[in-house]
């Protein structure tokens, strides 16, 4: 079994070495033409690289071989069942417990509770660690409710157009009419909210519904999900802080 999977596993860490081999080659002409010096413990920073690619070749083979199928059965099995709130309530939890979890979330808060602390909006450590938690648990429930919506919108047959272009333009909207300077923490909090974690989980948790329902279409209904749970963070943080000023 195992030496059965040791022929995809290598193609898999070939090509995840070639995916980075642009990055190692870009930083290592800086660090020889431009500073003209070895980096400083070049036998850990090398020994780090190799565990980078090592480490997401395990990830990206852990994701084919667990989330993804997991996610497709669950949506196959909720959507067979023709319980809308059950589905719609695990699409909720998936959203919002991924999210949670999300390690770019949680650089994203901490740096922007830490420029609230800077500029005085918040007092005190503990101040800082609520305000970063608020920030991580509102954009959470944001991609919970995107990932819910967008569920929803396959089932009915919504275009995903309609979530999008309405969604950015309310955002450009709000950022020109309300000036405040959590728009950058918004728009940040959107990117960050959707990484390595969730996305796999999302995504297949849209493609699996779009092809158990009859009549969508995997490939124009079961994508969107994820570009609408980035569009939720982002336009949640922005709302709450022009209410909370």
């Amino acid at each position: 079994m195992v030496m059965d999977r040791l022929p995809q596993f290598l193609r898999l860490l070939l090509e995840n070495l070639r995916d980075l081999a642009p990055l190692v080659l870009v930083v290592g002409f800086f660090q020889a033409a431009v500073l003209r010096e070895a980096p400083p413990d070049l036998a850990a920073k090398l020994a780090g690289a190799v565990l980078v690619v090592l480490g997401l070749t395990l990830f990206v083979r852990g994701l084919s071989m667990s989330l993804f199928p997991l996610g497709e059965g669950l949506a196959d099995t909720f959507a067979r069942r023709g319980n809308l709130t059950l589905l719609l309530a695990f699409a909720f939890a998936i959203g919002f417990g991924s999210t949670v979890a999300e390690p770019a979330l949680h650089a994203v808060t901490r740096q922007a509770a830490e420029a609230a602390a800077a500029a005085g909006r918040v007092a005190g450590d503990g101040a800082a660690e609520r305000y970063a938690l608020a920030l991580r648990y509102a954009a959470s429930a944001a991609v919970g409710a995107a990932v819910a919506l967008g569920c929803l919108r396959i089932i009915l047959g919504w275009p995903a157009v309609w979530f999008l272009l309405g969604g950015y333009g309310l955002v450009a909207a709000l950022a020109l009419l309300g000036e405040t300077p959590m728009l950058g923490v918004a728009a940040d909090a959107g990117a960050a909210a959707t990484s390595a974690i969730n996305i796999p989980l999302i995504a297949a948790l849209g493609i699996g519904l779009a092809s158990t329902i009859r009549g969508r279409r995997p490939l124009a209904d079961g994508f969107g999900v994820v570009a609408l749970a980035s569009l939720m963070p982002m336009l949640t943080v922005l709302v709450g802080a022009l209410v909370m000023g």
